[in-house]
């Protein structure tokens, strides 16, 4: 289903799912530099003002990166962000502890972008929280853990935006991070464009296929 509607309407289904029993996980995910943190930023937004704060948390899928301690012992720095410099089976223990444990406080690592390392324990969702939003790359992915997501989320969102604007925006990223502009350009190339054609595929799973272009976004 394509969803190119106002950001209203994406708030009305998302506040929708609650109609089923017991805690509800929404996942939003799309290639790097599709806009998926501008979305679940504007969602939750919409979501707080309309459920109160205590119901709504977020739970992004970048505080299971490898520290790179771990990345330079596998020899994957290279390629950080790929699929299998994640911890995959630590996402889906938490997501699976949103169902198991409702009663009791997640605390879930966090990734702080300036040291581009993940922080243990820097998020906390609440018992409250009936409605949690999941955000990253690979949440429906078929295949090296990654398949165990899905079945433990209420609907999967897939974020897209026009290619050129996407690693335009990708660039730039890599450049307030450090990087010159030729090795920024070169990560999108060579690891980042790779990934992307990966999720891209999956694209065709997704409940909501939403065009951000189509929102302004």
């Amino acid at each position: 289903m394509d969803a190119p509607g106002a950001s209203h309407a994406l708030v009305e289904r998302a506040v929708s799912l609650l109609d089923r029993p017991g805690r509800v996980v929404l996942g939003i995910t799309g290639p790097p530099g599709a806009g998926k943190s501008t979305l679940t930023t504007q969602l939750l937004a919409g979501l707080r003002s309309e459920l109160g704060e205590e119901v709504v948390a977020h739970l992004p899928m970048d505080g299971f990166h490898l520290a790179d301690v771990q990345l330079d012992r596998l020899g994957l720095r290279d390629r950080k962000g790929a699929p299998q410099t994640f911890d995959v089976d630590g996402y889906v223990a938490a997501l699976q502890r949103l169902h198991d444990e409702p009663d009791r406080t997640l605390y879930s690592p966090g990734f702080e972008r300036d040291l581009e390392q993940p922080i243990a324990a820097a998020i906390a969702i609440p018992a409250s929280a009936r409605l949690v939003v999941t955000e990253g790359n690979y949440l429906l992915l078929p295949g090296g853990g990654w398949e165990r997501v899905r079945p433990r989320l209420a609907e999967t969102w897939f974020v897209q935006v026009d290619d050129d604007v996407r690693r335009a925006r990708l660039v730039r990223r890599h450049e307030e991070f450090g990087k010159s502009p030729e090795a920024a350009r070169a990560w999108v190339e060579e690891v980042d464009q790779p990934n992307a054609h990966l999720i891209t595929s999956t694209r065709d799973s997704a409940d909501v296929v939403v065009d951000l272009e189509s929102l302004g976004g």
